[in-house]
């Protein structure tokens, strides 16, 4: 006699079958070197650092992500990650011209690059040195030490050449590099790097010579998250601004306001003030990111928006990306 088998039985039959043979073809196909289409999952994740002031100008600190929105090309995005930075160690690039347009502040940069270092330079902050003129010099790799900043600049003012190239080699002969300056201590020194980075460039602004342009530059610290600050020196004729005064003005102002730095004329303002402002500002940020509601890599500029729910308060930070 044959008794049917019971509609519970058969489908558990089923499903322990249907498992062996998927195990067992799995299993088969490893072992003979059958090749399985891998799983690709394209996901662009955005992210933004920024700081934010009241309207005295002091930082503000214990946002929560409900306290802000974030916009893309003008479109609400969702915050899928926020946090507040509170006294992280910081890594930086110092960027010293030393053409012939800033002879007149060599002094000045110095005494200033010992502000910066006595008073900013904390024992987990790392720090390199470049000078550039018609050549982008290695002054001084990564180190917490002010002091080895310092005798190694020194040196470089007595004897520029016996110093590493940063970037290839450049026929830049009474040229100056600025630019290349900023570009090639991003890529080759920053992008390599995690935390909160940033750049002070130490220049008029003035550009001459380099294999980048001013865009490609503004890029690349956008795409790898780098802020750059200006701190500018410019040698006025007859007490009057030139038209190359006013240009390098102008391009020392959108490489900061591009990136979310700051442009700093060093004439008007203290090296003590404005060390200590750039300082508390990268070690009290927040960071948040989003998936874009817009994920194709169409080469387009995105423009970025951080907008406060509250009244009174700004928003500093980059201001965009490329989504390639």
């Amino acid at each position: 006699m044959t008794f049917p088998a019971r509609p519970g039985i058969r489908r558990t039959w089923t499903r322990t079958l249907g498992w062996f043979l998927l195990l067992f073809f799995t299993v088969t196909a490893s072992y003979f070197g059958i090749a399985q289409e891998p799983i690709q999952v394209n996901v662009q994740l955005v992210n933004v650092a920024f700081s934010v002031r009241d309207s005295r100008g002091a930082l503000v600190q214990g946002l929560t992500k409900d306290d802000v929105e974030v916009f893309e090309d003008a479109v609400p995005q969702k915050i899928s990650f926020f946090a507040r930075s509170l006294d992280v160690p910081l890594t930086l690039g110092l960027i010293v011209d030393v053409s012939g347009s800033q002879d007149h502040f060599s002094k000045q940069h110095q005494q200033d690059l010992e502000v910066f270092l006595q008073e900013v330079l904390g024992p987990r902050d790392r720090v390199f040195l470049v000078g550039f003129g018609n050549h982008i010099r290695m002054v001084s790799d990564f180190t917490a030490s002010g002091a080895e900043i310092t005798d190694r600049w020194r040196q470089f003012q007595h004897d520029s050449k016996k110093f590493p190239e940063l970037g290839p080699r450049e026929n830049r002969d009474l040229g100056t590099g600025f630019y290349d300056a900023i570009y090639y201590p991003i890529t080759e020194k920053l992008a390599q790097e995690s935390g909160r980075r940033a750049l002070l460039v130490f220049s008029d602004g003035e550009d001459n010579s380099s294999s980048h342009d001013m865009m490609t530059t503004i890029e690349t610290a956008q795409a790898t998250n780098v802020v750059v600050y200006t701190i500018r020196y410019t040698e006025k004729e007859h007490g009057h601004l030139t038209a190359r005064n006013k240009y390098g003005i102008q391009v020392m102002d959108r490489v900061a306001k591009e990136t979310g730095g700051a442009h700093i004329d060093a004439e008007k303002t203290d090296a003590h003030t404005y060390f200590r402002q750039i300082a508390a500002e990268l070690r009290t940020s927040y960071e948040l990111a989003y998936y874009p509601t817009s994920p194709a890599r169409d080469d387009t500029f995105r423009k970025i928006i951080i907008r406060p729910r509250h009244a009174g308060l700004t928003v500093r930070t980059k201001t965009g990306y490329f989504s390639r």
